[in-house]
């Protein structure tokens, strides 16, 4: 009986013992990675660290030390801690033999930290290369991925790209096992298609992933890989689409996530102004100056605002700091053109556009060709020179191509006002199209914009149109709450804005309806109510 119970008690100390084992805890990180639990799967991979740093196994440490890296980096935005954990990677595979998958990852840290392009993109090469010959695909797919990320990034979008497009292959294929890989891929993926606007890229390779996708719910699941989704789904016209994931970040990260929060922020910002709801969006970039991401929302809000000398200053703050990747530097180069044709400085919009034209020259995609062709087309009609007609027809064309209604739309309105001085009908034409465009994407400031176009050219909107006497969708939101008889407080409650903001839309509701005063608002409303429930 006594042997059996040390027998039992010699059994559960071994138990514990191999739990403790670095493999061991790293199958606990793993599983609890997959549930989505990042602290505990953190804490798990910090021990499987110290377990396989007693038991020896340097390679094993070292992909824990990695791996903790890319928690810290890519989940959490702390970079800082990142570095740290990537260095210590680094120590540990310095000794690394050549050949051996071990010295292949020691080469793809090192091209990761390093600031030479020619030469971090040869270290990445003989990292893919030793991963091939050692049959280590974690390896492969994660240099390609990072030496995609790295060429997209600086100018070589197509060799970039088909880096990515290959490492994405060998991800759907089953290969690669480890998830900090999958999930980096995938983000960095989703943050390339967003800053190329590579929209039909993004939506193909989640299609073709659809199965492996969903079973492992591995796309966007990063706070950084849902702010870029949502990124791409606002230039992509998929509004709805693009607030869910960017709320879901803001949900799952708190506040003491700052660049994080703020790059979502940012982009929910870049949204709402889609969307019209400027002050709105100047709440969300409140304190956020300084953001890396910041400088194209908040200078697009203050035009929106009419403050274009204000716009033109951080814009060209901006692009004068130098260091932007091409399609950075030429998304701000267009929105200054804008800035500077509303400012009447049409001299320097000129230069903004020629550097602009230039950028686009040297990109083999459609997205700055569109930008080009839009500002160009801009300036012809400011100045009544060139062929206004031309370039706004390439703009069209190219922001069709790249799956960018809303921009597309654009085009064509300003279109219609470069042939309002010598085709109506044609102008009337264009204007409708962007119009409808503008309705089905619910993109209420642009829709008011057309409708004024219309009008302009002696024409009134269509029934059932929109015109600027509509209550946006935001407004009828608040009249409804305000006929249920909440205050302004208890109401940006509910729909998370300020009592400040719910003050400009009930203002703007009550001259939109002509009523005078908030109780014939709420009349109004408990009257609209009765009108859709019926007697």
């Amino acid at each position: 009986m006594t042997d059996g119970r040390l027998g039992r008690a010699t059994d559960r100390r071994h138990a514990d013992a191999a739990a403790e084992s670095g493999e061991a805890l790293e199958v606990l990180a793993k599983a609890l990675h997959l549930e989505f639990d990042y602290p505990g799967s953190m804490q798990a991979y910090e021990r499987a660290y110290v377990a396989y740093r007693r038991e020896g196994n340097v390679l094993a440490a070292a992909r824990a030390a990695r791996t903790l890296g890319w928690f810290h980096g890519s989940v959490y935005g702390e970079w800082a801690v990142y570095r740290g954990w990537i260095g210590r990677a680094l120590t540990l595979l310095k000794d690394a033999g050549a050949g051996t998958n071990a010295h292949g990852w020691l080469l793809a840290a090192q091209a990761q930290a390093g600031s030479d392009l020619e030469a971090q993109k040869q270290l990445y090469e003989q990292a893919i290369d030793t991963a091939r010959r050692c049959g280590d695909p974690d390896l492969e797919c994660d240099a390609l991925a990072s030496l995609g990320i790295m060429l997209a990034f600086s100018g070589y979008k197509p060799e970039g790209m088909a880096c990515l497009d290959e490492a994405l292959a060998v991800i759907c294929a089953g290969e690669v096992e480890d998830l900090s890989v999958v999930e980096g891929v995938f983000c960095g993926l989703l943050h390339a298609c967003e800053r190329t606007n590579d929209v039909e890229r993004a939506e193909q390779w989640l299609r073709a992933a659809g199965e492996f996708v969903r079973a492992r719910r591995m796309a966007a699941v990063g706070g950084y890989c849902r702010a870029y989704y949502g990124g791409i789904l606002t230039a992509a016209g998929r509004w709805s689409e693009a607030e869910n994931e960017l709320a879901t970040a803001l949900d799952v990260f708190g506040d003491e996530h700052r660049n994080i929060r703020g790059s979502v922020l940012c982009r929910l910002a870049n949204l709402r102004l889609h969307q019209g709801r400027v002050e709105e969006a100047g709440e969300l970039l409140g304190g956020l100056e300084q953001h890396e991401d910041a400088a194209r929302p908040l200078a697009a809000l203050h035009l929106a605002r009419g403050q274009p000398e204000l716009a033109r200053d951080l814009l060209e703050r901006t692009l004068a700091a130098g260091g932007l990747e091409d399609a950075v530097e030429g998304a701000l180069l267009a929105l200054l053109v804008d800035v500077q044709l509303a400012a009447g400085v049409v001299e320097d919009a000129a230069r903004a556009v020629d550097r602009l034209s230039a950028l686009a020259d040297n990109q083999s995609g459609t997205y700055l060709r569109a930008l080009a062709a839009m500002a160009r087309g801009k300036l012809c009609v400011r100045t009544g020179s060139g062929d206004a007609r031309s370039c706004l027809h390439d703009a069209m064309r190219f922001f069709g191509q790249s799956l960018l209604p809303v921009d597309a739309a654009r085009a064509q309105l300003e279109l219609a006002q470069a042939l309002a001085m010598t085709n109506v009908v044609a102008a009337v034409a264009q204007a409708n199209a962007a119009l409808e465009c503008f309705l089905q994407l619910h993109a209420d400031r642009d829709a008011d914009a057309a409708a004024a176009v219309l009008r302009s050219l002696g024409v009134a909107p269509r029934p059932g149109q929109r015109t600027g006497t509509q209550l946006t969708r935001r407004e009828a939101e608040v009249l409804e709450l305000v006929g249920r008889g909440l205050s302004n407080a208890e109401i940006g409650e509910r729909l998370f804005i300020s009592p400040k903001t719910v003050e400009h839309h009930v203002g703007r509701i009550l001259a939109k309806l002509d009523l005078s005063t908030r109780s014939r608002a709420v009349a109004y409303a408990q009257a609209s109510l009765r009108r859709q429930v019926g007697p």
